[in-house]
């Protein structure tokens, strides 16, 4: 079976499964598991000199061991490249998390904050209603390219050995890949290679959103936006959202107690956010993972 047609159906899984909470409670996530070597290769090796070259090694080690695992598995047939890819999707569990906030925003302000924490790194205590909801749509724009559209294009593109070293790579860069006195240095290398894995995919997941909302005429203008992002990747689907939905996103907030003026993507667009565009949002997100399904789809028939 052609890695397209594992895709599709692997698609479709994820979206009608999710992630069940009696299999994870019971076993522990892969992406956990590869948390926990990075997490161990981070106590014992992001220690005296030559950090960097400790993290350049670590990456290796990580790409070389996805590649084995991914080839021995794949090597076994399609039906465990079908569990695993469909496992480390999140379409069903991302729209999940975000509408999360959206209905606990309708109860209150502070209901919606805790929600919105548990998606987002940034300071939450002084948030408004537009804040909290802003969160989460940039949290679904920014996730759905790096919880669906990059692992399934990896996975097109090499196979199950492709999607496992992007996902080790992404969860090396979310957990050491920080410019920060510890992190500078040894997560350097993890950073710079998941933003070279999720160059395309982010442009990729700007195109599928402005296609699915007709806003593929202002190309430029989201590239515009996507510009101002602090992140070479990420500010790409949330332009493209921001367009979407007509709304304005980015902008300051606080992390740490530090208040950091980022410009607004979209800045013409409403700056008043609500919990009816955390819903927009939640429909953007199937409507464009329908049309990435119909793409798989095209390439399997073809």
């Amino acid at each position: 079976m052609s890695h397209a047609a594992v895709l599709c159906l692997a698609m479709l899984l994820d979206a009608a499964m999710g992630e069940p909470r009696w299999m994870w409670d019971r076993a522990p996530h892969p992406a956990v598991l590869i948390g926990r070597v990075i997490g161990k290769a981070d106590a014992r090796l992001n220690t005296g000199e030559n950090r960097f070259a400790k993290g350049v090694a670590l990456c290796v080690a990580l790409g070389v061991g996805a590649w084995l695992l991914g080839s021995v598995l794949a090597a076994i047939g399609w039906l465990p490249e079908l569990l695993l890819a469909a496992i480390l999707l999140a379409q069903r569990s991302l729209v999940q998390h975000v509408q999360a906030v959206g209905d606990a925003l309708r109860v209150s302000l502070g209901d919606g904050k805790r929600a919105v924490a548990m998606i987002v790194s940034r300071d939450t205590a002084a948030m408004d209603q537009s804040d909290v909801a802003r969160s989460a749509i940039e949290s679904a724009a920014e996730n759905l390219s790096d919880g669906v559209i990059a692992p399934a294009f990896w996975f097109l593109i090499a196979g199950l050995p492709g999607l496992l070293i992007y996902k080790a790579i992404n969860t090396a860069d979310s957990m050491i890949g920080y410019r920060t006195e510890r992190y500078e240095q040894f997560g350097k290398a993890a950073a710079r290679l998941d933003d070279l894995l999720n160059w395309i995919p982010a442009r990729l997941t700007a195109i599928l959103i402005a296609v699915t909302y007709r806003t593929l005429g202002d190309w430029g203008a989201i590239r515009a936006d996507a510009a101002l992002h602090r992140s070479p990747n990420a500010g790409w689907p949330e332009a493209a959202m921001a367009r979407a939905l007509g709304i304005a996103v980015s902008g300051p907030r606080t992390y740490d107690g530090e208040l950091r003026d980022f410009p607004f993507v979209n800045a013409d667009g409403r700056r008043t956010v609500t919990p009816d565009d955390i819903d927009i949002a939640c429909s953007a997100l199937w409507r464009t993972w329908g049309l990435a399904v119909g793409t798989v789809l095209f390439f399997a028939v073809v």
